[in-house]
């Protein structure tokens, strides 16, 4: 029997990484996207998103994929995934226009026999809602992670599957394509599997905030959080891959959406909704620790001080710089000179009238009063902490995710603050 044709509608992050993906699952893919320029983009091996494995990926199953901006297309696909990335504002609220857009095209030019899956997080009530009699639609929990999404669409944990009948086994096509991944399958009603999504969210915010609280306390008290973590992780209730790495707030726009759904809902319809509100406080609160820092130590005596920024990205292994806590800092920092290096991520002269970009990050830190390390990218460990030293005026380094051995900037000279660690002067 032969495999099904998979589409996916939106050539934005989710819909190219989960496409490509699929691709290396053996399945031939329609990748379609009504805007013509992105399909040439595409074709042409030039991608809008950094994404490790993703270019190996493209070029090695070029042959299954096929771009399009040509909705007539899709009609050779047994399983079409709707999958636009939402956009979120600064409150966290979702402009679904772009999918619902696409979904009306969908619905227009698939086969009458083809299965239609939203992939794109909406809010609980929106697969229904979008129901035609006729139709087989579903929804299903995607599995991005910024920097991980490759090895994330590969491997899933589960799929969980949005129905308009648990009860009824699912599409020979859809379900082919779901058990090549290997995992377990969870079909449950639309409304809980969009909660679901927003549910596994919360869990993670909840085990951020907690590291954020508690690594606070240590940098005051003298413990050391690095030290408690593996202590946590050993504990079978909470887990070796549990999320407790501090951090500078929440970031990246998808936490922030749901926090903000869960938020009006529970205004809707009168439920509680104070640890959530509770959590976002906690969030500004940490985004706010680079400035402090620097408030408190280098602002007190150099009134012209020049900082250099390791990282602009909201985290590593991506270009997206929704929320970055870089860009928070920058934003506060107008009135200082800045210097600024990121591995992807282009400068923006909206962001600051006298940054400038470094092409190499040694060259960031030159002459500079003090670096601020906002984005853990790998490569900023390999930099010798003796180089970092010479190259620097000062000897303040901001260093929120431990990237330089505490060690070596101690008998350096350099005073370091990392979360959840006590600053150490010699």
């Amino acid at each position: 029997m032969s495999l099904p044709v998979i589409g996916f509608a939106g050539m934005t992050h989710l819909g190219l990484v989960s496409g490509v993906s699929a691709s290396e699952k053996g399945f031939s893919l329609v990748c379609f996207d009504p805007i013509a320029e992105r399909i040439s983009a595409l074709i042409n091996g030039v991608l809008p998103v950094a994404e490790p494995q993703l270019d190996e990926l493209l070029a090695k199953n070029a042959s299954h994929l096929r771009f399009t901006s040509e909705p007539a297309d899709l009609k050779s696909c047994d399983v079409i995934y709707v999958a636009p990335d939402v956009a979120t504002d600064d409150l966290g609220q979702s402009d679904l226009q772009t999918i619902n857009s696409l979904l009306d095209v969908v619905f227009d030019v698939a086969r009458a026999d083809a299965v239609i899956v939203v992939l794109s997080q909406v809010p609980p009530g929106f697969t229904r809602q979008r129901q035609r009699p006729g139709r087989q639609l579903f929804y299903q929990v995607e599995t991005l992670v910024f920097g991980k999404a490759v090895e994330r669409a590969l491997y899933p944990e589960r799929f969980i599957i949005g129905c308009a009948d648990p009860g009824r086994s699912l599409p020979d096509a859809y379900s082919t394509f779901l058990e090549a991944h290997g995992c377990p399958l969870l079909p449950m009603r639309y409304e809980s599997a969009e909660l679901a999504k927003i549910s596994i969210n919360m869990c993670l915010v909840a085990s951020v905030t907690v590291a954020n609280t508690l690594a606070e306390l240590c940098e005051k008290i003298g413990a050391d959080w690095s030290e408690i973590v593996p202590a946590l992780k050993l504990d079978k209730r909470i887990g070796e891959y549990s999320y407790l790495t501090p951090g500078l707030g929440i970031a990246g726009g998808n936490l922030e959406r749901d926090l903000a759904t869960i938020c009006n809902f529970a205004e809707k319809y009168e439920t509680d909704s104070g640890v959530v509100r509770a959590w976002l406080t906690n969030s500004e609160h940490r985004k706010s620790w680079p400035i402090s820092i620097l408030r408190n130590t280098l602002f007190k005596g150099n009134p012209d001080p020049v900082i250099g920024i390791w990282g602009l990205a909201y985290k590593e292994n991506t270009n997206s710089t929704k929320n970055s806590p870089a860009l928070s800092a920058i934003k506060q920092l107008s009135h200082v000179r800045l210097k600024a290096y990121d591995p992807i991520v282009k400068w923006n002269p909206h962001w600051h009238t006298t940054g400038s970009l470094s092409s190499e990050a040694l060259d960031a830190v030159k002459e500079v009063d003090a670096l601020l390390i906002l984005t853990p990218w790998p490569e900023f460990k390999s930099i010798s902490v003796e180089e970092i030293k010479k190259a620097m005026r000062g000897r303040l380094v901001i260093d929120p995710y431990g990237m330089l051995p505490e060690r070596n900037c101690t008998e350096a000279g350099l005073i370091v603050y990392t979360l959840g660690r006590a600053v150490v002067v010699r």
